[in-house]
């Protein structure tokens, strides 16, 4: 677990930087849009939209990119249809990995990850290959000098979280999907304030994974990420903090 909390902390300063190059904002429309047309367009009634658009705050993206966003994926503004896709595969040293994209031309993109997955060590397998062994949960990460384990524990579990890891960055809180809003109103009331919040798809073994392979499959999850189409990539490896931050340059 400790290694996909660490992951979570690397993308989330990896978005910072590239918003600066408009690739956050580019894959943060898509989400809004998508979120909107799946769910509608308040955020109060759906969770996925709200976390899009608070993702999308936390990169100082304008409100008025939110709001086109959202208009487009309900239909009041004309936009690009998207689809969901889920790739599933395997990396270095055996390590389960999910592609979540959304794209335009699935044929485009289906070959893009492929070409990624095979030029750095991993092989794209078919549906269902690996999605067994991940759980869709929400997580959020709070850094140690944010507050206490105590603070954190008391009002995490308090709001119905399913569990809270501590490790040398800090805490990692586990939740359903359906409680995940809760958990998160709770320690912003509380004065807990988080690195970064997902729904997120935890994987229920993890790989351990020497520092030799290490750098191959950051690697391959970097480049699956920077795929334009790309929103999230999952995996069930296990990497010493030390050594996932050596590797993904952190």
């Amino acid at each position: 677990m400790s290694g996909h909390s660490k992951w979570a902390t690397i993308k989330h300063k990896k978005a910072k930087t590239d918003a600066a190059r408009g690739k956050a904002f580019s894959k943060l429309i898509r989400e809004i849009t998508t979120a909107a047309r799946a769910g509608g367009k308040d955020p109060d009634a759906n969770p996925r939209l709200r976390t899009a658009i608070e993702s999308a705050k936390a990169v100082n993206m304008p409100a008025d990119n939110i709001e086109r966003a959202i208009k487009k994926g309900t239909g009041e503004l004309p936009g690009v249809s998207y689809e969901e896709v889920t790739y599933e595969g395997y990396g270095p040293a055996g390590v389960a990995i999910m592609v979540k994209a959304i794209t335009d031309n699935k044929n485009r993109s289906t070959s893009a990850v492929r070409h990624v997955f095979d030029k750095y060590g991993g092989s794209m397998g078919g549906a269902g290959c690996v999605a067994w062994q991940f759980k869709p949960q929400g997580l959020i990460v709070i850094s140690k000098d944010r507050a206490s384990e105590d603070a954190v524990l008391d009002a995490a579990l308090e709001a119905g979280a399913d569990d809270v890891q501590t490790d040398d960055s800090g805490y990692s809180v586990l939740t359903a999907i359906s409680s995940f809003e809760a958990v998160k109103q709770k320690l912003k009331e509380t004065g807990i304030e988080w690195l970064s919040a997902e729904l997120t798809q935890i994987a229920s073994n993890t790989i351990p994974v020497s520092e030799k392979d290490a750098s191959r499959v950051i690697k391959l999850m970097e480049l699956l990420e920077d795929l334009d189409e790309v929103q999230q990539v999952y995996a069930n490896f296990d990497i010493p903090d030390k050594v996932l931050e050596k590797v993904s340059g952190a």
